[in-house]
């Protein structure tokens, strides 16, 4: 079956069997399992080879069926008002009426939520009619994929339904944000700044450093990474790397993030131009990035490969 044969039906009686599907988000494209059932979160865990004390985040298609699975303090109520549907995820105590298995949460006593802006998500989620959790479809340490063709390349004949949502447009992970009564941490940066989040609740506090029981995806200290060896911060490459540039670039480029120097261009373009210098290069240099903005999720996330 071709890709746009598929649809949304197609991907909720998949949903339902306990099957797998790929699923385009405005972040990057998840790989999506019914939230309540543990053979399909199982199987999650299996095909990307991820350690099964790294949670999951449950991707909603409302701020009701959110309400549902954890308790939201007026602080944590503020910014899914604000802020969803769109790029944050919450990290929230459970509720008792919480319906997503324990493996997907790795055992915690939090629930992390997140109420995707792309509409096929959303569809698929309301047609579901409950919590789906959608990691990044790719293997667990890989680059995270924003095209359909990537998450087909990377797990082939394994999944066989796979929506086709176009590029995602953000092109980085959501940030993700702990919330204790009304007391904020920022767990993984992401398309949300700081001074974004700050805007709406006042200061938070950060805990980007402690990846040795993570509450929430994205905090170990190797994820989303190339194969090929990665230095940053470059402005004369070596003869063996392939520069992938910022901005106005002294030096040969082989990709340019953002000729013009637009942080959310380079954003959008991470992932990708990632995985195409991956394809053909064994040492990969990275341009300086400004370390503000959306620029702080850039480099923390290149930090990390």
């Amino acid at each position: 079956m071709k890709a746009n044969e598929l649809n949304i039906d197609d991907a909720v009686a998949e949903l339902r069997r306990g099957c797998l599907v790929g699923m385009p988000t405005e972040t990057v494209y998840g790989l999506a399992g019914d939230a309540s059932n543990p053979h399909a979160v199982s199987a999650i865990f299996k095909l990307k080879n991820r350690p099964h004390f790294n949670p999951l985040i449950a991707h909603v298609s409302s701020l009701e069926m959110a309400e549902l699975q954890a308790v939201f303090s007026e602080t944590a109520k503020a910014l899914a008002l604000h802020y969803w549907p769109g790029p944050l995820t919450l990290v929230l105590p459970v509720a008792s009426t919480n319906s997503i298995c324990d493996l997907a949460r790795a055992g915690l006593d939090t629930q992390a939520l997140r109420f995707p802006s792309h509409p096929l998500a959303r569809n698929l989620i309301e047609s579901f009619g409950a919590p789906i959790v959608a990691p990044s479809a790719n293997k667990s340490g890989r680059i995270s994929p924003t095209k359909r063709d990537h998450v087909s390349s990377e797990f082939g004949g394994d999944l066989p339904i796979i929506l086709d949502g176009g590029v995602s447009v953000l092109g980085l992970e959501s940030t993700v944000l702990f919330i204790d009564d009304n007391q904020v941490t920022l767990l993984r940066s992401g398309t949300l700044t700081r001074e974004e989040i700050e805007g709406v609740v006042g200061p938070i506090s950060s805990s980007l450093d402690d990846d040795t029981a993570p509450r929430s995806p994205g905090m170990l200290s190797r994820h989303y990474a190339p194969e090929a060896k990665l230095r940053l911060n470059v402005t004369k490459p070596h003869e063996d790397e392939n520069l992938l540039g910022f901005g106005e670039c002294e030096a040969k480029v082989s990709l340019n993030l953002s000729p013009s120097g637009n942080l959310q261009e380079a954003a959008a373009n991470l992932y990708a131009m990632l995985r195409e210098l991956d394809s053909y290069s064994s040492a990969i240099a990275v341009s300086p990035i400004p370390d503000t903005g959306i620029g702080v999720a850039i480099n923390e996330l290149t930090c990390s490969q």
